[in-house]
């Protein structure tokens, strides 16, 4: 699979606190705009992945689409942490044969519709005994019925264990924030903010503040994919030469659930400090791609929560488990830093579009168009949602 396939196309709605029209009318516009960014037609389109989270079905979309044929359709388990894994099945799939043009696409109301963040004591089946319902009994009945809540005892756990601070956390909030502070579609555009104001921000769940916590967002993403030697081939017929100017590679693509898995806790393993599923996902990504950590210009990192961009730094080999904060302290994820971070400004200053956004962000920086450019940007790593069952990429020009 690696190096067989290729993102052509990205498109976004605007992204804001209410958008006013039906999850379906956001997801339909998003594509239409990754389509178009791709130069290509709804009806060339046979293939349809999105979340389960996600209320748009793929027949739905389909239909007010106009598409007449799909071959593939599947919606990949969760929300934050299946993002990249829609990119990946699209992958082998167009690598096996099974679809030419595959949409991955993620649309939502989640802040005027559905909050996620809202405290619930189960996750559906009516009080039913569900699977779902069953994971969250171990630790709901303790007052951990929130994400804030779940990753907030890990986060004062990593403290406990390697001396970090909420200063430390902090860091990663500012630091996404002065890349939203210049991102036009970013919510929180012209919105900078300094560690003083981190520390003064409201306590959610000791030990995160409000500042720690990323958004709750309406809008829609997204990513058209298709086979590497078709997206050669259009950037040749473009005037953009091999290079591909339109298109980015899909150098390692792949999914990581580490022992005993339960959603955003996992207590009751040995370690509790660290994201083994990222881990996991990151040791394919490497050898896919005959990559490294060394080898990364940008990296695009799951923001729900700050304390799991410093566990995600470490799962991916940026630097030694514990050793993130003092990794950060000198400006390191910062745009001007030697490994700038969330470009756009991340969940916590451009949207919370469950990653989508993150992805579309990656391709951006491989084309030259980001905002907050890094010069020279050849391989970006992006990754899903921490503490849950997730998946990653790496994107490389073409």
């Amino acid at each position: 699979m690696t190096g067989k396939a290729a993102i052509v196309g990205i498109g976004a709605t605007e992204f804001s606190k209410n958008s006013g029209r039906s999850e379906l009318r956001l997801a339909i516009e998003c594509i239409t705009a990754a389509l178009a960014d791709a130069g290509i037609a709804p009806e060339e389109v046979n293939g349809l992945l999105t979340l389960t989270m996600d209320n748009n079905g793929v027949g739905s979309v389909a239909r007010s689409l106009g598409i007449r044929s799909v071959s593939l359709f599947a919606e990949i388990p969760g929300g934050g942490g299946g993002g990249c894994g829609t990119v990946a099945l699209a992958a082998a799939a167009i690598e096996a044969g099974l679809a030419d043009v595959v949409v991955c696409y993620r649309a939502m109301n989640e802040r005027s519709q559905e909050r996620f963040g809202l405290p619930t004591a189960t996750y559906g089946g009516g009080g039913l005994a569900t699977s779902a319902a069953i994971d969250r009994s171990w630790h709901a009945p303790y007052g951990l019925s929130t994400p804030a809540s779940t990753i907030g005892m890990t986060a004062r756990r990593y403290m406990h264990e390697y001396g970090a601070t909420s200063e430390d956390f902090g860091r990663v909030s500012v630091a996404s924030r002065r890349h939203a502070a210049t991102n036009p579609k970013a919510w929180f555009y012209g919105k900078p903010i300094t560690l003083e104001d981190h520390q003064a921000s409201r306590m959610i769940v000791d030990p995160l503040h409000l500042l720690d916590c990323c958004q709750e967002s309406d809008g829609g993403v997204a990513i058209v994919v298709v086979s590497a030697e078709r997206a050669r081939a259009a950037a040749r017929a473009s005037g953009a030469g091999a290079s591909g100017a339109g298109g980015v590679l899909i150098s390692g693509a792949a999914q990581g659930m580490g022992p005993e898995p339960v959603l955003m806790s996992n207590y009751y393993r040995d370690v509790i400090t660290t994201t083994q599923e990222t881990g996991i996902a990151a040791r394919q990504l490497w050898q896919q791609s005959g990559l490294s950590a060394a080898d990364i210009d940008v990296a695009i990192l799951y923001d729900h929560f700050t304390p799991a961009v410093l566990m995600q730094l470490e799962a991916l080999g940026f630097c030694g488990v514990g050793e993130a904060p003092d990794f950060i302290r000198d400006g390191a994820i910062e745009i001007d830093g030697r490994l700038p971070v969330n470009t756009h400004g991340g969940q916590l200053g451009e949207a919370y579009i469950h990653g989508f956004n993150g992805i579309a962000e990656a391709v951006r920086q491989l084309r030259g168009t980001a905002v907050n450019q890094v010069a020279d940007a050849r391989h970006v790593v992006v990754t899903s949602g921490s503490h849950v069952p997730t998946s990653a990429l790496v994107l490389s020009r073409l």
